[in-house]
């Protein structure tokens, strides 16, 4: 009877041994296999701000940057917020966590685009504002476009069109949708076009409609709604419309075509295969192309030179991606520069290689282009 106690005893603690020891190889595997993704290092990351304030980011800048990246043999993440300033800043972290050295942002808010250089550089991280500044903050460089300039290029270009269909010297109601309030660049734009705009609405060459000058958060069907608000308010009497991009313009043309209306002078910025085919129809009068390709390029170029410890020359960066090195708001930058496309010269975006002929000149549109 002892006996059989005493090995009973024994099995039991040989058998709780090798419980222990199973549990204890199960934890081993669970931690190796919790720690493998983390595991995979990278030096850069490129946070993206949505896919609904444009499809650039999806179309152009995601595949130039990893493209970039890849060619430099630099281990990267290309990642998309998907218009959460919360989900931004995590993936901030992660991407510190995993090494990176530095962070191309694209921020969706001042106050997020803040706290998310500043957790970077306390990390020893160096932050790249990447088309959108953010003032004030403690980002090493900025590269983007001169969106001042933008802006201009719209204003020009709407007056142009204006005095193309004789319209210029009849007093006509010029209406303005402006992009995201709490998007820095969206206010360059406007003040590009207002600089154009203001002296005609001032000695009253130009008129302003009712519910004019507002914001859509670069939301089409925001945009949407305060043009229906703009017809309803003017008599379906609207003469031209500056849209600060392509979806606003979308949005004004889907409206025009809602109310039996004809196209009227409208602007747009991105050069969408979208915006592009409703300026071979008729329906838009131009687009501003910004080379993201180019802006990508130049903005690896310095995150790259970065991480390798060469030396950073803005102005070499500069001339070599067809732009200006200045600084913005105190920042070091490189502003490259705009172009107007309209029917005349919408060929460059095939040239370049920001569009293939294949995306615009299909459905309807084919008959467009020659």
């Amino acid at each position: 009877m002892g006996e059989r106690k005493l090995f009973k005893g024994i099995a039991a603690v040989v058998l709780a041994a090798a419980l222990v020891g199973l549990i204890a190889a199960g934890a081993s595997a669970r931690t190796g296999s919790a720690k493998s993704p983390t595991a995979a290092k990278i030096k850069a990351c490129a946070l993206l701000p949505d896919t609904k304030s444009s499809t650039r980011y999806t179309l152009f800048d995601a595949p130039y940057l990893k493209a970039a990246f890849k060619k430099a043999k630099v281990p990267a993440q290309v990642l998309n917020a998907l218009n959460d300033p919360q989900k931004q800043k995590s993936q901030a972290q992660q991407c510190l966590a995993k090494g990176a050295k530095v962070i191309l942002l694209d921020q969706l808010n001042a106050a997020s685009g803040k706290a998310i250089t500043n957790l970077a550089v306390s990390q020893g991280a160096k932050v790249i504002d990447y088309d959108r500044l953010v003032v004030g903050s403690k980002a090493a460089y900025y590269v983007s476009f001169n969106n001042p300039g933008v802006g201009k290029l719209m204003g020009k270009g709407l007056i142009a069109a204006l005095k193309a269909k004789g319209k210029y010297g009849s007093h006509p109601v010029v209406g303005r949708l402006n992009g995201g309030i709490t998007d820095n660049n969206a206010h360059l734009f406007r003040q590009g076009y207002n600089s154009v705009l203001n002296p005609l609405y001032n000695n009253g060459t130009f008129k302003k409609p009712q519910s004019d000058d507002q914001y859509t958060d670069w939301d089409p069907i925001k945009g949407r709604q305060i043009f229906d608000q703009m017809l309803a308010q003017n008599g379906n009497k609207i003469d031209a419309m500056i849209a600060a991009n392509d979806g606003l313009a979308g949005a004004v043309i889907a409206s025009l075509k809602a109310h039996g209306l004809n196209p009227i002078p409208l602007t747009g910025q991105d050069a969408t295969p979208t915006g592009v085919q409703f300026i071979l129809a008729g329906w838009q009068t131009g687009t501003v192309y910004k080379s993201v390709k180019r802006e990508a390029a130049a903005s690896a170029t310095l995150a790259i030179a970065i991480i390798k410890g060469q030396k950073v020359s803005l102005p070499a960066i500069a001339k070599q991606y067809k732009g200006v090195s200045q600084k913005v708001s105190g920042t070091r930058s490189v502003l490259l520069t705009p172009v107007w496309v309209t029917k005349k010269n919408y060929k460059l975006l095939f040239k370049d290689g920001f569009l293939k002929k294949k995306q615009v000149c299909v459905g309807e549109y084919a008959k467009y282009c020659k």
